[in-house]
C-alpha cells in the first residue's frame, strides 16, 4: 500500500480538502504566533528554510516536506489550486473541494507512473526564455545558466532549449516517488542555494525577489528531461475565477511595452 503525503502550502487559514493524503503546511511560518498557524504544519518545524520563504515562496514548504516529511510518495499544491480528474467543474469553489484529487485516485494513477505533474501551460506566442525575460528580470535566469554550466554541465543542453520551447509544466506542482523527490530536491536547492549567493535580492521589490519559486518552475522540466524520466499529467484546477482578460494585457504589455509583471494573477 502506497503511503501518500501531498502538503497544501498555505500563508493564511483556509478551507482544506478532507482527504488524508492531505497536509496543510504553512509557509513563512518562522516568526508567527501559534495562534496563527493552529491546526497546520509549519514549516519551520524540523529541517527548515522557513525564513526565505518571502523570496523562495512555497519552496519552503517543498524543503521541510523533503527533509521532514516520511512517506513514499511526496507532493505539493496551493490552497487555491489542485489537481483534479473532473472534465467539467463546479462554478462555486466550496463545490469544486468535492473533485480535488482524490487518496484512491492517487494511487490508480501511481501505478501508472512514478511522477504525476499538471498538464503543461502553453505560451504560444513566444518561448519560455523570452516570457521569462519580458516578465521578470533576466540576469536571474542567465545567473541560473552560469551555475548549471558550472555545476550541472549535463543539465545545461536542457536549460537552453528554453530558448525553443513554449510550454511547460507549471506551478510548482507534482506528486513523486520518493526517491525521485530526494533527487530533485537535492539538485533543486543546491542550483537556488548558489543563484541567493550570486544575486542581490536586495534590490527588488517584494514580487520580483520571489524569482526563487518562478526559477524552479523551469528547472523541474529540465530535471525531467535531462533524466528521461516518465510522467503522467493531470488536469489542474484554480479554486478562484482567474480574471484572464487582465491577464491576457499583462502578458502582452510585457512583450510587446517592455512592463514587467507586478504581481501574481
Amino acid at each position: 500500500m502506497k503511503n501518500i503525503k501531498v502538503i497544501v502550502a498555505t500563508h493564511k487559514k483556509y478551507q482544506m480538502p478532507e482527504e488524508n493524503m492531505y497536509l496543510p503546511v504553512f509557509v513563512g511560518a518562522e516568526g508567527k504566533e501559534e495562534n496563527i498557524t493552529k491546526g497546520y504544519q509549519r514549516d519551520d518545524k524540523g529541517e527548515n528554510i522557513s525564513g526565505k520563504n518571502p523570496y523562495y515562496c512555497e519552496l519552503t514548504g517543498l524543503y521541510w516536506a523533503w527533509k521532514n516529511l516520511d512517506a513514499d510518495y511526496i507532493g505539493l499544491v496551493h490552497y487555491r489550486r489542485y489537481f483534479t480528474m473532473e472534465k467539467h467543474l463546479p462554478k462555486d469553489e466550496e463545490n469544486r473541494f468535492e473533485v480535488v484529487l482524490k487518496e484512491k485516485e492517487t494511487k490508480k494513477l501511481l501505478e501508472e507512473a512514478d511522477i504525476l505533474l499538471p498538464k503543461k501551460r502553453h505560451y504560444y506566442i513566444e518561448n519560455l526564455y523570452a516570457h521569462y525575460i519580458h516578465t521578470m528580470y533576466g540576469e536571474t535566469l542567465e545567473e541560473t545558466r552560469n551555475i548549471i554550466e558550472n555545476k550541472y554541465p549535463e543539465y545545461l543542453p536542457e536549460f537552453d532549449k528554453l530558448k525553443k520551447r513554449t510550454s511547460a509544466h507549471m506551478f510548482n506542482m507534482f506528486i513523486m516517488k520518493r526517491e525521485y523527490l530526494d533527487k530533485y530536491c537535492t539538485f533543486l536547492f543546491s542550483v537556488l542555494d548558489d543563484l541567493e549567493k550570486r544575486v542581490d535580492i536586495t534590490k527588488y521589490d517584494s514580487f520580483h525577489a520571489r524569482f526563487f519559486g518562478r526559477i524552479s518552475e523551469l528547472l523541474l522540466d529540465i530535471w525531467l528531461e535531462t533524466n528521461h524520466l516518465n510522467y503522467k499529467e493531470i488536469k489542474v484546477m484554480d479554486m478562484q475565477p482567474i480574471n484572464w482578460i487582465h491577464k491576457g494585457s499583462s502578458f502582452l504589455m510585457a512583450k510587446f511595452m517592455g512592463k514587467k509583471y507586478e504581481k501574481s494573477f
